[in-house]
């Protein structure tokens, strides 16, 4: 057990750094795995490079494996402003690392149609939102400081996500308008979403949630115009039910890729008020 005391807005917490806990989704190379947006499968084979061949099996002296993937389709990402603006803007120059105070909550989402809050374009009636209503609710029922990462786990959450195709106009719930804008106000910098996308995985190339939460005015394109540059979003996270609800220290972990997202490993360290 490695156990960390500090302060936050006043309050006295401890952390217990022992038992990390992954939120990732593992990525089998040769094995089924999640997809979105009909990417392909990310696969792996072996390096060949004229009379060397990376694979012990195959009488190489030792593995190296070609990797091809795509980072917002084929597992857990992290991704940054860059993914909706013309200027390439690198997620390993907007998330240096570092933990986070972060809240765990697990919430139901809901048809459109039994809702007030909409997206753009509007979604249609049995679409499924994560609502600012709900993201509220299940905040409140956690005291504590003002949160910088929050952990969405959306209910019910069937093991089969592990190895789920996305396909379609709307496979997964995404954020209703009011939910990010809600996120953004509230000073959320790291979101991380159990589901493929913030946003409707059809929605005329809008991605409503998405300039919402970082802060982009209508109909921009250039990150300068960002109100939170360093803000980030984690899709397709995995969250175990035997993970509670609460509060956590948050370390995002990814390579330093030169890219708008890079695969990601989300790991939870629990935090107790004292």
């Amino acid at each position: 057990m490695t156990i960390m005391r500090f302060e936050m807005a006043g309050r006295r917490l401890r952390a217990d750094f022992g038992e990390p806990l992954s939120i990732a989704i593992p990525l089998d190379f040769s094995g089924p795995q999640p997809s979105c947006f009909d990417a392909p499968s990310a696969t792996a084979r072996a390096l060949r490079a004229g009379g060397f061949v990376g694979d012990v099996r195959a009488g190489g002296s030792c593995n190296c494996e070609q990797l091809t993937l795509v980072p917002h389709c084929n597992g857990t990402h992290t991704e940054c402003v860059g993914h909706v603006t013309e200027d390439r803007v690198a997620i390993a120059d907007r998330l240096r690392g570092g933990l986070s105070l972060a809240l765990l909550v697990s919430l139901r989402p809901v048809a459109a149609a039994t809702v007030a809050e909409d997206s753009d374009p509007a979604p249609a009636p049995d679409d499924l939102l994560v609502t600012a209503g709900a993201l509220a609710e299940a905040v409140a029922r956690h005291p504590g400081p003002a949160p910088q990462a929050l952990v969405v786990r959306t209910l019910p959450n069937p093991s089969d996500r592990l190895q789920q195709r996305y396909q379609g106009p709307a496979p997964a719930p995404f954020l209703s308008r009011q939910a990010a804008q809600w996120l953004a106000q509230g000073g959320i910098e790291h979101l991380v979403l159990d589901l493929p996308s913030a946003d409707r995985a059809d929605d005329g190339g809008r991605l409503t949630a998405h300039r919402a939460f970082f802060g982009l005015p209508p109909g921009s394109r250039h990150a300068p115009d960002a109100g939170r540059p360093q803000a980030t979003i984690t899709e397709l996270a995995w969250v175990a039910a035997e993970i509670a609800d609460g509060w956590y220290l948050l370390d995002l972990q990814i390579p330093p890729f030169l890219a708008d997202a890079a695969p990601s490993r989300p790991l939870l360290y629990p935090v107790h008020f004292e």
